[in-house]
């Protein structure tokens, strides 16, 4: 891309290379049907002219609230077409607080909602004196004082373009590379959301970045799974597919969320997607589905399944050296499992599924290996929003299991000292960024930009440390730090990500010390997988010799981190907990403790139990067999 590195010269650009390659994929009467990249692109300019003619302004905040569709794209391209900044919207965000401080703060002059959001905005409609429309999406809502249909705004903005074009190309010869485009807040893992300011610049250079890490994908296409809110989604699976001339699908929207969830499977098969992004909960989620049809097809083939597993994670070792040092009679019996097995896995995928790339900070090793076991590798990456959010990935061509990628071009990485100062090749510490790709910084919040950006340089948060070969890998959070009573730190998440993935009977768990002797946790049994075993063996959660079994074969499974256990050198043991206190209920949305991206909010676990914690530190708590966790599995 040259001159004016924007968007909105991204798209254009794609525009006059794949005008009629299909852009994006939709459900419209039962059927997916296609959208060209040269008709998004009018529609794109009738959305930014109508915006014009609504009288937004350059520099002017409206406000996106929508499942993915085209709509979404139409909306948030148009927007930029038009000089203005996008304020995306988590829509996952239900409390009228979270949204009035997001649309109040940014001073969102429009905002434009599907109609699963429109209810939100119109209960906030006079505790928002800046909102001036909401644009609806839907032609079937009726409309109140101050509404629009996006159609509506799209035949306005088509009139205009009819009958003087030159409006829309002066205002978008107005837009810099150094201009706004975004302003995306951060998803409340504190209690104080965070506007980051990202500009045009520092996505196309995030897009370019990435770009370096993918083949020439033009008849790529992959299903939008995502938000679109999600940065990763943003960044990877709308402007990445964009500059390569690929093409993006969204999932069929159905009644409820649920629906539009359980449309997923099948919209996968339908638009056979090449890859597929994926965060840490949706990859265990389709592991857990895999695992769940293997079970429900009998004991023989669970069996003969895991005799697969068990030999394809021993012959693909860390994914780049697959297969080396092994006899002819490995590599006959590995291509037997995979036709019997691991062939008929992806075959729910699709047939065109090449591999997932997968974002957030955490993945764990047993996940990776699974997906690369099965022959859909879930390559890693690392990033965060401030960073556009692409910092580091694993990808086919250069990969290591376990880590969370190389880094991407043109990116400056240091591992810091809790002091600033750079620590040696190897050693865990900060991870440091520069690049073209780092935010502007905070919206109206200088003083969280100062602590954030210091000398250009980006301020993760995040722990971890880079190999020999620039790859990195990613330990978890500073905020999040065990610290036992003589100062010394460990991160708790690669601890809590391995107990979940290997325990049978532990669904949830999150780790606290604070300057204490000992590690203790907290706890959510999946009570499924309890009670299925305790009717093997006779016995029921709801008599005391059940319970006991319960809390032994919880037990078994911790023993197995600790010294003469199967993973035993995992994880040093005194960063294990000694004591647990077993939960009613898990950390979800719902109740606050997942935030909008399933990522623990730990300060609001600690908050509402601190008791319970406090509590887990008498010696009455130290056996799993307490009162407490007694009266927990009679509710259960």
């Amino acid at each position: 891309m040259e001159g004016n590195r924007t968007l909105i010269a991204l798209f254009e650009d794609s525009v006059r290379n794949f005008a009629d390659n299909p852009a994006f994929w939709e459900k419209r009467d039962g059927q997916y049907a296609a959208t060209s990249y040269k008709e998004l692109n009018e529609l794109i300019r009738n959305c930014a002219a109508g915006l014009i003619q609504l009288g937004l302004k350059k520099g002017e905040r409206t406000a996106l609230i929508a499942e993915g569709q085209r709509n979404w794209l139409i909306s948030e391209l148009g927007i930029l077409f038009a000089g203005g900044v996008n304020v995306p919207i988590s829509v996952k965000i239900n409390e009228p607080s979270e949204l009035k401080f997001r649309l109040n703060h940014s001073g969102c002059r429009f905002a434009i909602a599907s109609s699963f959001h429109l209810e939100k905005i119109r209960a906030l409609r006079e505790d928002l004196p800046e909102l001036e429309k909401i644009i609806v999406m839907d032609d079937e809502i009726e409309l109140m004082p101050g509404e629009m249909r996006f159609n509506e705004l799209l035949s306005l903005g088509n009139s205009l373009n009819l009958s003087t074009p030159q409006q829309l190309e002066d205002r978008k010869s107005q837009v810099q590379e150094n201009d706004f485009s975004n302003i995306c807040y951060t998803s409340g893992t504190t209690s104080d959301p965070k506007g980051i300011i990202l500009t045009h610049r520092n996505y196309t250079a995030n897009v370019e970045q990435a770009a370096e890490l993918m083949p020439n994908i033009e008849e790529y296409r992959t299903l939008l799974i995502l938000p679109l809110d999600h940065s990763f989604a943003h960044t990877a699976g709308i402007y990445g597919i964009i500059v390569k001339g690929a093409s993006m699908a969204s999932v069929e929207i159905g009644k409820t969320a649920i629906d539009t969830l359980r449309n997923v499977p099948k919209n996968i098969r339908e638009i056979s997607p090449s890859f597929l992004l994926s965060v840490p909960a949706l990859a265990k989620s389709f592991k857990y589905n895999i695992e769940r049809e293997i079970v429900a097809k009998g004991k023989r083939t669970e069996s003969f399944f895991r005799q697969a597993m068990k030999f394809a994670y021993k012959y693909n070792k860390e994914g780049w050296n697959k297969g080396s040092k092994c006899s002819l009679t490995d590599r006959i019996r590995y291509k037997v499992y995979d036709y019997f097995i691991f062939r008929k896995i992806r075959a729910s995928f699709g047939p065109n599924l090449k591999f997932f790339i997968g974002g957030g900070a955490l993945l764990d090793i047993e996940l990776q290996k699974f997906f690369y076991a099965i022959g859909i590798p879930m390559f890693q990456g690392y990033g965060l929003s401030e960073a556009s959010p692409i910092i580091s990935a694993n990808m086919p061509h250069k990969h290591k299991l376990g880590s969370s990628g190389y880094i991407v071009k043109n990116l400056k990485v240091k591992i810091c000292d809790e002091q600033g100062k750079e620590l040696p090749l190897g050693q865990t510490g900060e991870i440091v960024v520069k690049g073209e790709n780092v935010m502007h910084g905070y919206w109206k919040n200088e003083k969280a930009t100062a602590e954030t950006i210091k000398d250009g340089w980006l301020h993760t948060g995040d722990m971890g440390y880079l190999d020999e070969d620039n790859f990195l890998y990613v330990r978890g959070r500073y905020k999040s730090l065990l610290i036992n009573n003589d100062g010394e730190k460990y991160a708790p998440e690669a601890i809590e990500e391995a107990i979940e993935e290997r325990s049978e009977y532990i669904k949830q768990i999150m780790l606290y010390n604070s300057q204490n002797p000992y590690t203790v946790a907290l706890a959510y049994p999946d009570m499924e997988k309890l009670n299925r075993k305790l009717a093997e063996m006779n016995q029921s959660i709801h008599t005391e010799a059940g319970r006991n079994s319960a809390f032994n074969l919880i037990q078994e499974e911790l023993e197995l981190f600790k010294k003469g256990g199967k993973f035993e050198n995992m994880f040093p043991e005194k960063w294990l907990p000694q004591s647990i206190g077993l939960l009613a209920e898990g950390f979800t949305e719902q109740n606050h403790f997942l935030n909008n991206t399933m990522k623990l909010r730990r300060h609001l676990v600690i908050e509402y139990y601190k008791n319970r914690i406090e509590k887990l530190y008498t010696p009455e708590t130290r056996k799993l067999s307490n009162e407490d966790n007694i009266n927990v599995l009679k509710k259960l």
